[in-house]
């Protein structure tokens, strides 16, 4: 259980911050982008769910979602290794496995495309997007971070970021009239 009874610890004000592990780095260090870009996800998400009262079935999936986030931030709080706790919080398969069957759920009452769809239309599903284009940039930290010497990452932690923006631009075009009030690109019209 986590119990949070001060705020501000001023430790931090050297630039650093704690790992899980305890092991102190700079905050522009890539592991804290990597799970900060994850909370930021999060928050997007949050912003989102504000609009979604119309959506309760997309909602309850943002919620379990937005839990997930947590433990995803406590996986790459954590780094995989000798000095990592025996039993840490990690993303597993069956959380991957859970977004593709909702991926499909949703997939299933939406046309097929046939054209870009650019961010707008309700004000759910631009949130959506928005939190969309912040998952991929998580994404990208992580796929990054993972390419470092001497860093690990749980695989499936990337796996399910990637599923997840999956899932938010589904969930998107979803909340919008079920596909029909998709903004959709229109190559060169403004030339």
């Amino acid at each position: 259980m986590v119990v949070l009874n001060r705020i501000y610890t001023k430790t931090g004000d050297d630039g650093t911050t704690a790992l899980g592990s305890g092991e102190r780095r700079l905050k522009s260090d890539l592991r804290v982008e990597a799970y900060g870009t994850v909370d930021e996800t999060n928050a997007a998400i949050g912003i989102a769910r504000l609009h979604l009262k119309n959506e309760p079935d997309v909602d309850t999936i943002m919620s379990r979602v937005q839990n997930d986030l947590f433990d995803l931030g406590a996986d790459f709080a954590v780094p995989e290794g000798e000095s990592a706790p025996k039993e840490r919080l990690r993303i597993v398969e069956a959380q991957v496995t859970r977004l593709e069957n909702e991926i499909d759920g949703l997939n299933a009452a939406l046309k097929p495309l046939r054209s870009f769809v650019l961010p707008g239309g309700e004000p759910s599903a631009a949130y959506l997007h928005l939190a969309r284009t912040v998952c991929r940039r998580a994404e990208r930290l992580a796929v990054h971070l993972s390419q470092q010497k001497n860093e690990k990452v749980n695989p499936a932690a990337i796996r399910y970021l990637n599923r997840l923006s999956d899932l938010l631009f589904v969930a998107a075009r979803y909340v919008n009239g079920r596909g029909e009030r998709d903004v959709l690109w229109v190559p060169g019209a403004n030339r």
